[in-house]
């Protein structure tokens, strides 16, 4: 083994200066063996070849494929054998053959022919041939499944003669066709030339003449079906075209887009096959819009729609000018095609404009025919357009006017507004008079008067709320109502210093502490009496006598039943002024489970004492009754 030379620092910085000088483009690029350039930009642990390479110039052949591990691909055109080896055939069996036929090409397990009861390794008889093995070893992916290797050109030379046969066949009925047809044509002049007097048999003949114009059409007509059947079966690139339906798939359905079947999901609709994703009828004809104004109309609109209609006139001018001799086909000359029919158009509407005009010098009246419309002189016109009950457009083009179910600009008992225009105090009003009862009578600006009148002389001002209430409550608990509703509307109160409010406040909440603690004192005691009154009404109830009679204890029992709701009325007031005074508190100053639910269930008696002492806000004396 050599070792290599260590390069020194002047040959190491010389090869930098040539490599810098490769990849600038001054000096030409290195050369391998083969004679082919090195590119100057490879890395240089992919261009140095390793040591054991014993290169002595610079080269890739290391990066290459080497020759040894190099495959000799078959050719395109070489022909694998297949079948049976012809020659001699062995007379009698050969160690390792098939047990079965005595085949040397295949095994027992392969063997394709038929099982026999005493094997060919036996009776060593009826040996049959070998077969060629074709080597598949050196061929590539794509060689082993190439669909047309060992292919014979040959087997298509009788397709093609079988297609020259059928043109040379169509080519004899045609020309065979025009013969009859010059024939009958002949035929046809001479017998113009006969006489009046036999137009009955002129009339025969002329029968004749059309049976051999149909023999003759029938003759060539095979063909043209036959042409027309194969030009309808050819399919473009990548579409599947139904020729019954003439509707194509090719185009599917963008999956955003809401499908044909759930724009209108009523049994009896427009009908949709799922084998052909058509919806011929429209599925939106119930809306009564026009189908330009629909998102889906129907694929029958959508095929005479667009540029559909103007194709379809081509094709029509293009069959006329046909037949009037012109030698014309829209897909044969389109070009051609549309510069005709363009030309046709304007001589038409030339010839009209003439026509028209011609009419008019000859009779006169172009007076008449700058009139206004009809629909401006006599405010009528022609056009039909039928209403539902609902006022929805059952026939007709007319757009339907979106209408609210409900009356509009309807105003009752004379008022000048509708009710809901007014709003006041958590109550829906007219704002013409503010009154707040429906269907009353409209008393205009007296009534606006009067309402502001009765609300400024109330004894209580009602506008003011109870938080503030309860704040004038307190700080003047002995005041008079009147000066109590003043101070609370007015909300005035007099300069004090803050160690006089911090008294005040100190002494509020003691007061109410006591208030509290009384309270649930006299609790206590309530629940011991209401104890003692139960036991009482039970030893009553025991010692009555059977025989007392019916109305009396009826009315006993609604005696009882009321003093009860009394009862519970009374201790939910008391209820309630305890909880106004525990809001009024400080957070801090409030006991411990002020706040905490009784967890008691409502029953029936204290929701009828409750509906009883209820306050009713659509009760308009309700703002009168006392305390």
């Amino acid at each position: 083994m050599t070792s290599r030379k260590m390069k020194s620092r002047d040959e190491i910085r010389k090869e930098k200066e040539l490599e810098e000088a490769r990849k600038r483009g001054t000096i030409p690029a290195e050369v391998d063996e083969e004679g082919r350039d090195i590119n100057p930009h490879i890395p240089q642990y992919i261009k140095d070849a390793p040591w054991y390479y014993k290169s002595d110039r610079p080269t890739l052949q290391h990066q290459r494929v080497q020759d040894e591990k190099k495959k000799n691909d078959d050719s395109i055109h070489k022909v694998i054998k297949k079948g049976i080896i012809k020659g001699a055939v062995a007379t009698r069996y050969r160690k390792g053959a098939c047990e079965n036929c005595g085949s040397m090409t295949h095994k027992r397990q392969e063997c394709v022919y038929r099982p026999r009861r005493v094997g060919a390794r036996f009776t060593g008889r009826d040996i049959a041939p070998d077969e060629f093995i074709p080597d598949d070893d050196l061929s590539t992916f794509d060689g082993k499944r190439d669909r047309w290797a060992n292919y014979d050109v040959r087997q298509h030379k009788k397709v093609i003669e079988e297609f020259e046969k059928v043109e040379r066949e169509k080519r004899r009925l045609q020309a065979e066709k025009l013969r009859k047809e010059a024939e009958d044509k002949t035929n046809h002049g001479n017998q113009d030339n006969v006489s009046a007097s036999d137009d009955d048999d002129d009339d025969d003949d002329d029968d004749d003449d059309d049976d051999d114009d149909d023999l003759g059409l029938k003759a060539g007509g095979k063909d043209d079906k036959e042409e027309l059947m194969y030009a309808d079966s050819a399919d473009m690139a990548g579409s599947k075209v139904d020729t019954k339906r003439r509707i194509t798939v090719r185009n599917l359905r963008i999956r955003e887009d809401t499908a044909k079947y759930l724009l209108n999901l009523d049994g009896n609709s427009a009908y949709y096959d799922p084998k052909t994703r058509s919806m011929r009828a429209n599925p939106l004809a119930h809306l009564g819009a026009a189908a330009e104004d629909l998102p889906y109309a129907g694929d029958n609109f959508v095929r005479y729609s667009g540029e559909v209609p103007r194709v379809a006139e081509h094709q029509l001018f293009a069959w006329q000018a046909a037949e009037q001799g012109a030698d014309l086909h829209i897909l044969a000359d389109p070009t051609k095609a549309e510069i005709m029919h363009r030309q046709f158009k304007v001589k038409k509407s030339n010839f009209q404009e003439e026509q028209q005009q011609s009419i008019l010098e000859k009779y006169g009246g172009e007076e008449h025919l700058k009139a206004p419309p009809q629909e401006l002189l006599l405010a009528q016109t022609e056009h039909y357009v039928e209403y539902s009950q609902t006022g929805r457009v059952i026939k007709g083009k007319e757009k339907p006017k979106i209408l609210s179910r409900y009356e509009e600009d309807v105003h009752v008992g004379n008022h000048s507004s509708v009710w809901g225009s007014y709003w006041v105090d958590g109550k829906w009003g007219y704002a013409c008079c503010h009154s707040t009862e429906r269907n009353s009578y409209c008393t205009g600006e007296s009534g606006k008067r009067a309402r502001k009148a009765s609300i400024n002389d109330l004894p209580f001002d009602f506008k003011a709320k109870p938080s503030d209430l309860l704040k004038a409550k307190l700080e003047s608990p002995d005041a008079p109502e009147s000066k109590l509703t003043e101070n609370a509307g007015n909300g005035v109160s007099k300069d004090r210093s803050l160690v006089e409010l911090h008294r005040e406040k100190l002494d509020k909440a003691s007061k109410l502490e006591l208030a509290i603690e009384n309270g649930s004192a006299d609790k206590k005691k309530k629940k011991k009496e209401k104890k003692k009154k139960k036991r009482s009404r039970r030893s009553e109830s025991r010692d009555s006598d059977s025989d007392s009679n019916h109305d009396d204890d009826s009315i006993s029992i609604a005696r009882k039943k009321e003093k009860r709701l009394q009862e519970i009325i009374d201790r939910q007031k008391k209820r309630d002024e305890e909880n106004e005074l525990l809001l009024q508190m400080d957070e801090r100053k409030r006991p411990f489970n002020s706040a905490k639910d009784d967890g008691i269930n409502v029953t029936e008696e204290e929701m009828e004492a409750y509906r009883l002492a209820r306050k009713r806000e659509e009760d308009p004396m309700a703002q009168f009754l006392s305390k």
